[in-house]
């Protein structure tokens, strides 16, 4: 009597683990559809009894196109981009099939136009935007037209976006404020530099900064703002007019993008006290920055866990009868500092 072929047989067939088999079996956990395909047939070659749930489960699961519109593909973005790719195709209640791009004009119309035709081939979309009436009008259009808008790191104005998905930026504020204050040994002139008012995010970070030291530590004096467009020359430029014309600088709080331009202005400064530098997220150059005590500290965006959540929500919202208008998610940073990475 020949016996039946057993789920250890079927992941040998399959060339994968007997964990593997029975998350395709019982969607337990993210496994790909290619591995997910790879064990169907094997389960049908060698006639494996449970080989119709396997195939049902594999064709219970709906296909949707999720795209994801980012900015410039920076060391910050790329990272991040692979985070939503790779949480895309883990997904359990869909089988979703990623499209990544990157804008590298940053112009509100450009974004708008590019905005449209990522939607045009999807079934949802999330995307990296400033508040603007023309980014807004494209985010109406498209879910007016049945697709999920999800914004990311930034939120838009328009009531028409599905769900949001961030830091806390209030907190991120007012933690770079209490590190300013403690590490200051007096008070002086602080600076601020951001990427553009439009990005709420890095205006609410501010207006957070702000806030905290006024309530904790007002013999500290804030300078404007600098708007450097994400552009790390237009970032060196600044701080080196800033250092210039400011020999009480004490701190430098960055809550938008150019941080490699003020690295590499604190880095060529001679001379003259210490200056705090607060900046966001751990790319390479940061890293280095912060070995070498140029930043002191940087708040980072937990992509993995964003990249998670948001493709939770994206499948969700494809499935529904309706698109719901969901709470934002908003996260803690992660803090890193010389010690701790």
């Amino acid at each position: 009597m020949v016996s039946r072929p057993t789920i250890t047989d079927l992941a040998k067939k399959a060339g994968v683990s007997v964990a593997t088999v029975d998350r395709v079996l019982n969607r337990r956990l993210p496994v790909s559809s290619d591995t997910a395909l790879r064990v169907v047939e094997a389960a049908e070659a060698i006639g494996y009894h449970a080989a119709g749930l396997l195939k049902r489960r594999i064709n219970e699961t709906p296909q949707r196109r999720l795209a994801f519109l980012l900015q410039k593909p920076d060391a910050f973005y790329t990272l991040f981009g692979k985070e939503l790719v790779a949480a895309t195709k883990s997904a359990i209640a869909i089988e979703g099939k990623p499209s990544l791009e990157f804008v590298e004009d940053l112009v509100p119309a450009k974004i708008a136009e590019r905005l449209r035709q990522v939607a045009a081939k999807a079934d949802a979309v999330a995307v990296v935007a400033m508040d603007h009436p023309q980014v807004n009008e494209a985010v109406d259009e498209i879910v007016a037209a049945g697709k999920p808008v999800f914004t990311l790191l930034s939120n838009i104005t328009t009531p028409s976006v599905t769900g949001h998905l961030g830091l806390d930026s209030r907190r991120n504020g007012r933690i770079a404020g209490w590190t300013i204050s403690r590490l200051a040994h007096k008070p002086g002139k602080i600076g601020i530099l951001l990427g553009s008012h439009r990005y709420l995010n890095q205006e609410l970070s501010e207006i957070s900064f702000r806030t905290y030291m006024r309530e904790h530590a007002p013999a500290f004096q804030l300078l404007e703002p600098i708007i450097n467009l994400d552009d790390e020359r237009i970032a060196y430029e600044a701080v080196v007019s800033m250092v210039n014309a400011n020999p009480d600088l004490v701190a430098i709080y960055v809550s938008g993008g150019g941080q490699e331009g003020l690295i590499r202005a604190l880095r060529e400064r001679q001379g003259g006290p210490k200056i705090i530098a607060i900046c966001n997220e751990l790319t390479s150059a940061i890293r280095a920055a912060l070995y070498d005590g140029v930043v002191d500290l940087s708040l980072g965006t937990p992509i993995a866990a964003i990249a998670k959540k948001l493709i939770e929500l994206m499948a969700r919202t494809t499935t529904g009868a309706e698109i719901p208008h969901l709470p934002p998610v908003l996260l803690p940073p992660d803090i890193y500092m010389s010690e701790n990475i």
